[in-house]
């Protein structure tokens, strides 16, 4: 049960809730929490922190971390922080998730405290909770976490630099993106390399599009077609040729945006790929690119057996058609 918090009965309409919230069945105290978090009265908010601090049920302390969320003051914030090192996991990533849904960025500095936390869990947390916080003070800890010995960190933290879209942070991205041994670290400094259209990312680039795994190489193609930088295409154009679909689609679509200069022989025979939506994201392409060239291939795929590829194709036909 939660420690006793007589103040509140000077509130009388919350009297019955911190009654409950004393029983000693937990399903009746998480219940509680719920009807009172149902309230949105502030002044209930001694009661839901004290049952997500003190209440000796999971279930309770996991419920009043989840309706925490809603609230964003330093108190709520403090006590979810907190939290993050509660003994139960479940109570500990509901925390985290609260924390992750902040919004207003006059909080970032309780986060910011905790990036020196000893608990990998804590220090990958506050660095999700900063990331959409864009708070200009978070860049130093994130950069120093992308050196972390936790693989959760340093994905954290390139997150955070990819938000803050800070290209003084390029040279340790793209380091990041080549060698780093965890590939969900390389793919979300793959992703960040995207944060600013330089060219002296494209030989990074270029390697994650070899990477061994197949979601950097997706990654490279994705990032390739936010930058749309023309010196790629000779890379996009080779990434056709990739094992997975999934990597072969971002490469067309990334070609798409490009205006790639060449319709390649790849897209006709792409256009007999199994996987419906490749032969869309052709066919969308091949109309961004407007190359008459591609007349003929659109024209033998206009009676596809998916109703969406033969959609695609009578747009990108439209598309071509009249740019001529």
């Amino acid at each position: 049960m939660s420690q006793a918090l007589p103040d509140i009965f000077e509130t009388p309409e919350l009297t019955p809730f911190l009654l409950r919230l004393q029983e000693a069945d937990a399903a009746v105290r998480r219940i509680a929490v719920l009807d009172l978090a149902d309230l949105e009265d502030e002044e209930a908010l001694p009661v839901l922190i004290d049952a997500l601090l003190h209440d000796h049920d999971e279930s309770v302390r996991l419920e009043s971390a989840r309706v925490l969320a809603s609230w964003e003051t330093p108190e709520v914030v403090t006590a979810l922080l907190d939290g993050l090192t509660d003994a139960d996991s479940a109570v500990a990533e509901a925390a985290a998730q609260s924390l992750s849904e902040l919004k207003d960025v006059a909080l970032a500095p309780l986060l910011v405290e905790r990036t020196r936390h000893a608990s990998a869990f804590v220090r990958a947390a506050v660095l999700r909770g900063l990331r959409e916080l864009r708070y200009p003070q978070a860049y130093a800890p994130a950069v120093k976490a992308l050196d972390d010995a936790d693989a959760d960190v340093r994905r954290e933290a390139v997150t955070v630099i990819g938000w803050l879209k800070q290209s003084d942070a390029l040279t340790d991205l793209a380091r990041l993106a080549a060698g780093d041994p965890a590939v969900e670290v390389r793919r979300a400094a793959t992703g960040a390399l995207g944060l600013a259209s330089d060219t002296k990312v494209l030989p990074s680039l270029y390697a994650a599009l070899d990477d061994k795994e197949w979601q950097v190489r997706e990654e490279a193609a994705i990032t390739l077609g936010k930058l749309k930088l023309p010196e790629s295409e000779a890379a996009l154009t080779q990434a056709l040729n990739d094992e997975y679909w999934q990597v072969k689609l971002q490469a067309v679509r990334a070609l798409g945006r490009l205006r790639a200069r060449r319709v390649t022989p790849q897209f006709g025979e792409l256009f007999h790929h199994p996987v419906s939506n490749l032969r869309k994201e052709v066919a969308l392409a091949l109309g961004e690119i407007g190359d008459a060239a591609a007349l003929p291939l659109l024209e033998a795929a206009a009676n596809d057996a998916d109703p969406d590829v033969r959609k695609s194709v009578r747009i990108a036909l439209a598309q071509i058609r009249a740019a001529a």
